[in-house]
């Protein structure tokens, strides 16, 4: 009993040290790309840190397993090196009660994946196409930056300002271009007042001193019009409601007969067993001689992660394609890190330490 709790606790530790890295180097790298569209006007800076919290949610059930998965190639890898797996035969510890106390555990790190890869990963995706739709709804004289062409709501307006007044809300030497349908509205003006829009809410572009040119794209019935003043209304942005699968309830794609569906449900409901089959495999193959490189159980640790990565997103698309079936799906996947298990662990030369 003590054994397997100093086991459990020598591998608890890389995983809590190797999760905080991993989303650590996760956060900076969706910091950059958020940041980068926030510079361009494409997401208001306030929502940022909103969208990298959803972000590292949805990316925990990868994390969850990669950082338990090398946590055990770590403590096992030291345990060889430095004779503690020596000490624990000679004490009746065999390999078997090793895998019998990283089980224990993997099954609870497969309860925490499965939970956010049902639950806790389809809302964030939800949370976060919602929070991007009405960033891109926001018609926001924050997302200017003046001398540059901005496309609002959809590409529906084009908006170019020489110079923009922040603290009052007003444009100097604007051009704007909105999609009439048939006709295509073009107006300059020395000045426009610009308040914020977000979804939902109707607002009004209030031009001082221009032109504006009413275009006909089918004809010849083109519209001149000098003013002192005009009103361009901003329409009501409708909600987003369409159909993205990674944002549906597990419970809705458990009864699709989509192919893309059921490939999306599939990969949420393997996810805990992987976290499982990930953490078995990695037991023989930590194994390693005192002399031996530290870095090579690592090394071939990672090329076998790699490979069931790779495989298990190529029969994900395949089962989306439609080029194999629902069954087995991509649940024929798990087969392959399975019988390495049980080839390793039928090594002969090794029956030894199995006791």
């Amino acid at each position: 009993m003590r054994l397997s709790r100093y086991i459990t606790a020598e591998i608890i530790k890389p995983m809590f040290l190797g999760i905080t890295l991993l989303v650590t180097v996760f956060t900076g790298y969706s910091l950059a790309v958020k940041l980068s569209q926030a510079a361009e006007g494409e997401v208001p800076l306030s929502i940022v840190a909103r969208l990298i919290g959803l972000n590292s949610i949805i990316a925990m059930e990868v994390l969850l397993p990669t950082a338990l998965y090398l946590s055990i190639i770590a403590t096992l890898s030291r345990f060889y090196r430095d004779s503690e797996m020596v000490a624990m035969r000679a004490s009746g510890f065999g390999e078997f009660r090793v895998i019998r106390s990283i089980v224990l555990l993997s099954v609870l790190v497969s309860v925490v994946v499965g939970v956010i890869s049902l639950y806790a990963r389809p809302w964030a995706y939800r949370q976060s196409y919602q929070i991007e739709a009405e960033a891109r709804a926001e018609f926001d004289i924050r997302k200017i930056e003046p001398g540059r062409f901005i496309e609002l709501q959809s590409s529906k307006y084009v908006l170019f300002a020489r110079d923009i007044d922040r603290g009052k809300g007003r444009l100097k030497e604007v051009f704007l271009q909105s999609d009439k349908g048939d006709k295509l509205q073009v107006t300059y003006a020395r000045e426009a007042l610009l308040p914020p829009v977000r979804a939902g809410e109707q607002r009004n572009f209030v031009f001082h001193d221009g032109y504006s040119y009413l275009l006909d794209q089918l004809g010849s019935k083109d519209t001149t019009l000098k003013f002192r003043e005009m009103i361009v209304p901003i329409p009501e942005v409708t909600e987003d409601v369409s159909y993205r699968r990674k944002a549906e309830p597990t419970a809705s794609l458990a009864t699709s007969q989509a192919s893309k569906d059921i490939a999306e449900f599939q990969w949420r409901t393997s996810t805990p067993f992987a976290t499982l089959v990930l953490a078995l495999v990695a037991v023989p193959l930590s194994r390693s001689t005192p002399r031996q490189s530290r870095y090579y159980s690592f090394v071939v640790a990672i090329l076998v992660y790699v490979g069931l990565f790779i495989l298990t997103s190529a029969a994900r698309n395949w089962v989306a394609d439609g080029r194999i079936p629902s069954f087995p799906g991509i649940w024929w996947v798990y087969t392959l890190p399975l019988l390495l298990f049980a080839g390793l662990m039928g090594v002969p030369a090794l029956n030894r330490w199995r006791r």
